[in-house]
Parts: C-alpha cells; sequence; structure tokens
C-alpha cells in the first residue's frame, strides 16, 4: 500500500471521517495486549519496532544491532514476520534459495549478516532459533504483536515525520497510541534531525526513557555519483528520503519513480524502468531493499545504495539497552549460542 499522503499533514478531513475506524483499530490492539499471555523463550529477546505503518529504519538498525550483539560473542539471530513473503514458518531463511516472494524483501537483507528465521508466530520462531543455536533473538518489527516476551525494546522514529498526524490507521500513521507504545518500550531511536519532536513530546508521556540518535549513511564506493545522472526508483515506506541522499551525494536526478512499499518488481516493470534510463542516459539506481525483489536476471543491471546505522553515542546504546542484554542468564555463564 502506498502511505496516504494525508497521514503526515495536520489533520483534515479524510482524518477526521477516518478517526471512528482508527479509534475501532486502537479498541482491538489494546484488547489484544489484555488478553494475551507473552510466552518466553530461554535467550534474550531484542525487539526493534515502530509505531507507525510504513519505514521508519527498523532494518538497518536491527543489522546494527545483529553486529553489536556478534561483537560481544553473542551468536544472534534475526527473527521476522516475513511481511510480503508467502511463507509463514518458522523457516530458516536462504538468502540462495529463497525469494522475497518467499520470506519478503527484510528476511533476505538480515539473513545476509546473520541467521534470520520467518514467522508468522513469534513464538514458534524465537523457538526454531533456540534450538538452532541463537544466543539472543533481534525481532524486526512485532513491536504490536504480545506473543512473544521482549526482554528489550527500541522504537525507531523517522526525525524529518515522527508519528505523522497522530492519529490512528487508518485516520492516520499510528499503530497505536503514542503514550501506549512509548511506555512498553526501553528506549526511543530517532533517525535523523528531530524535525518532529519527537524526544520533547516522549519525554512529556514518559520520562526519563532514553532517546539514541542514530543516522543512516550511505555507503557510495564504487558508485562516483558526483555529477552523475541517474535516474531512482524505490518502493519503501519513503521513497523522497531515498532520493533526497541521492541529492546529498551529489547525484543529478533526472528521474525518480515511486512504488508502494514492499512493492513486487514485475519483470517488463523493470525493463521499462532500464529502457527510460538508458533514453535519459543516467544510471538506474535503487535501495538494498528494493534490490532483492527485482528480478534475478534484471537485478546486476540496477545500481544499489548501501546504507548503515551510525549512532550518535554508541555508548548510551549499551547503557540503554545492550548492557541489559548481556546480564541475562543465558548469557552470564559464558555460553553464548552458536552461529549454526
Amino acid at each position: 500500500m502506498r502511505t496516504p499522503a494525508f497521514w503526515y499533514r495536520p489533520p483534515g478531513l479524510a482524518a477526521a471521517l477516518l478517526s471512528p475506524l482508527g479509534a475501532l483499530y486502537g479498541v482491538a490492539g489494546r484488547r489484544r495486549w489484555a488478553t494475551a499471555t507473552p510466552q518466553r523463550v530461554t535467550v534474550p529477546v531484542l525487539c526493534v519496532g515502530n509505531l507507525v505503518a510504513g519505514g521508519a529504519g527498523k532494518t538497518p538498525v536491527g543489522l546494527a544491532l545483529l553486529a553489536a550483539l556478534r561483537a560481544r560473542g553473542v551468536a544472534a539471530h534475526a527473527l521476522t514476520r516475513g511481511h510480503g513473503g508467502r511463507e509463514t514458518g518458522p523457516l530458516r531463511v536462504d538468502p540462495t534459495q529463497h525469494s522475497a516472494a518467499d520470506v519478503g524483501d527484510e528476511a533476505l537483507l538480515l539473513a545476509a549478516a546473520s541467521p534470520c528465521w520467518v514467522a508468522r508466530d513469534r513464538a514458534a520462531g524465537a523457538r526454531a532459533a533456540v534450538a538452532a543455536g541463537a544466543g539472543a533473538i533481534v525481532m524486526d518489527d512485532g513491536f504490536q504483536n504480545p506473543g512473544l516476551h521482549k526482554d528489550a525494546s527500541l522504537i525507531v522514529v523517522d526525525g524529518a515525520v515522527g508519528f505523522g498526524n497522530g492519529r490512528l490507521v487508518p485516520a492516520g500513521p499510528l499503530r497505536e497510541r503514542v503514550r501506549d507504545g512509548v511506555a512498553r518500550a526501553d528506549a526511543l531511536v530517532i533517525i535523523g534531525p528531530d524535525r518532529a519532536g519527537v524526544a520533547a513530546l516522549t519525554a512529556s508521556l514518559t520520562p526519563g526513557l532514553p532517546v539514541l540518535g542514530a543516522r543512516l549513511v550511505p555507503d557510495a564506493t564504487g558508485l562516483a555519483l558526483t555529477g552523475r545522472r541517474v535516474l531512482a526508483f524505490a518502493g519503501i515506506g519513503r521513497p523522497e528520503k531515498f532520493f533526497a541522499t541521492l541529492e546529498e551525494q551529489g547525484a543529478d536526478l533526472v528521474g525518480r519513480v515511486a512504488f508502494a512499499d514492499h512493492h513486487p518488481y514485475r519483470a517488463a516493470e523493470v525493463a521499462a524502468l532500464l529502457d527510460r534510463a538508458a533514453a535519459l542516459d543516467a544510471l538506474p539506481i535503487t535501495t538494498a531493499k528494493d534490490a532483492v525483489r527485482l528480478p534475478a536476471d534484471r537485478r546486476a543491471r540496477v545500481a544499489v545504495l548501501p546504507v548503515a546505522i551510525a549512532w550518535d553515542d554508541p555508548a548510551a546504546l549499551d547503557r540503554a539497552v545492550l548492557d541489559r542484554l548481556l546480564d541475562h542468564p543465558s548469557l552470564k555463564g559464558g555460553s553464548h549460542g552458536e552461529a549454526a
């Protein structure tokens, strides 16, 4: 689904008309939490979630946390629902065998860096990961899913847009009320400059909640984008953010095409993009998340701009989350799992 533009504008007629449905959505979510009994596993579970529908930077944050745990000797596995994929799991992702149509794009990105499990039933997926030797589990999304107990949870927020118009789906982008979400969180991660006043709002709702700053840092190694004519396309939560990043890298955007988040690219569609790029004498370029959804025979003809998380204060991340995970009983004895 393409993100409605009115979600990120001051509430207007559309938001007002849809607010009763948003209220029902909120009631259903709160009832789900009130009646759930989260299941525990024997290793620590770190959830990386957000409060809005659409992209906020969860997967790059998850990748950074997996790397941080590995650097501390913990065999961390990733766990995700597999949004956009047909597999229900529990299934260990094999990038050489599975496609985005099977397991979703996020799962393929995570599996390239760490053992990754797809499971609609998060508790079952966590148990499968533990049985395969996981010393810790990093969940990509699932903050609103009460099925699995989380030992720590991070809420990731795009500092440019924050929580949008503050309304619940479908009247706005929120999956739950901000005050409910931050009350369950152990820290907030704001990606980029906080232009939406996220830190101030959070402090008013949950005083003392750690707020961690971070940036998405592009890796243009080998691309030589300065002055380069490019045709950019993306099917992510906010494609315009990708386009702006390319311009910051010095690229000359002669074409930009936005698709809905998790858009499944068809061969003819990609062929048309390649033909358009050739006609413009431009380099076709997309995100790493989009690249795994391209038809395999077209993928090598499209440039990719990867991004990674850079923490403003890595020590603050340790204090807020990682030190607590490493204090988990399963890790204190010196056995941190096997990478499998």
